[in-house]
């Protein structure tokens, strides 16, 4: 089969097929989405032959052979922490959800890993009905959908993010308040998405109320977060920071999702789509913070 691969750099390469386990289904993929981290911090040691990629979304070509998930002819959505970026993918069932026909394959690829990070995140913060919520990195994968699932949760939703070109679509998507980072917000927060770190997570932590939380969900600024423990005594009330990691099996929460879409209750909000051979067009604008939301790239 054919795959996106890196040697050294993205193209498109001949690698064999994946050999499915019992649990796993084979996916004939259409489309899948790229997410900053499987770019950002890509290994430099990765084998010969190596298929990156965590999401996807395609047709079942084989069932699972042990009679879990959908029968072949199945359009279904995947996550896995490898193999989306190719013509066929493994997947084990309780990671992949049927995609509705209403909903096109190249949008449900966008949904995976930004999607259900969003959703765990904001239950991590517990009841945010009425309280507000910091997005810190609004304008990206992640940051998209959390405007939207915490706006849905009833929290007055504050999107931080560069600039105004960076803004736009946010306040349609949920947002009451918009910040060009949270240094430049007024009064205290209930909980912080912060999906930048370094600077802009310490300034967030600052900025908590009694028993408010910051759960740390990405790294885009690629720098070192630095907290005063002395400044924030005198700046902050009792809040703390969690570090935040995706838990698997994504099935339910793929299913959720996908509901909320089918519905016209959540934009996956893909900012960039074209074919995989324009992958490192596609990868070079999404780490130079070019694409508002998502980028598809389709088979």
């Amino acid at each position: 089969m054919r795959a996106l691969t890196y040697a050294p750099d993205l193209a498109v390469n001949v690698v064999p097929d994946p050999a499915p386990t019992e649990s796993q289904a084979l996916i004939r993929v259409a489309a899948f989405s790229l997410n900053f981290g499987e770019i950002a911090y890509r290994s430099a040691g990765a084998r010969p032959g190596y298929v990156p990629g965590w999401d996807a979304a395609g047709v079942v070509v084989q069932a699972a052979a042990d009679g879990s998930g959908p029968a072949a002819g199945a359009r279904v959505v995947t996550f896995g922490w490898s193999g989306a970026w190719a013509e066929l993918r493994a997947v084990n069932t309780a990671d992949l959800a049927v995609v509705p026909e209403s909903v096109d394959l190249g949008t449900a690829s966008a949904l995976p890993v930004a999607g259900v990070t969003a959703l765990q995140a904001l239950r991590r913060l517990g009841t945010v009905s009425g309280r507000r919520v910091l997005v810190t990195g609004a304008s990206g994968g992640v940051g998209r959908f959390a405007v939207q699932l915490a706006a849905r949760a009833g929290a007055h939703v504050i999107a931080s993010v560069g600039g105004p070109a960076r803004a736009d679509g946010l306040r349609e998507l949920g947002a009451a308040e918009i910040v060009f980072g949270p240094e430049n917000l007024d009064g205290r927060l209930h909980g912080v998405l912060d999906n930048v770190g370094g600077r802009q997570l310490a300034e967030a932590f600052y900025r908590l109320e009694d028993d408010g939380v910051v759960m740390a969900v990405g790294r885009a600024a690629r720098e070192t977060t630095v907290i005063d423990f002395e400044l924030a005594g005198t700046r902050s009330a009792r809040g703390r920071i969690e570090n935040f990691n995706v838990s698997t099996p994504f099935g339910g929460d793929l299913a959720h999702l996908l509901g909320l879409l089918a519905a016209g209750e959540l934009d996956a909000q893909v900012g960039w789509r074209g074919p995989w051979e324009r992958a490192e067009e596609a990868a070079a604008a999404l780490l130079a913070r070019q694409v508002a939301g998502k980028a598809v790239l389709e088979l």
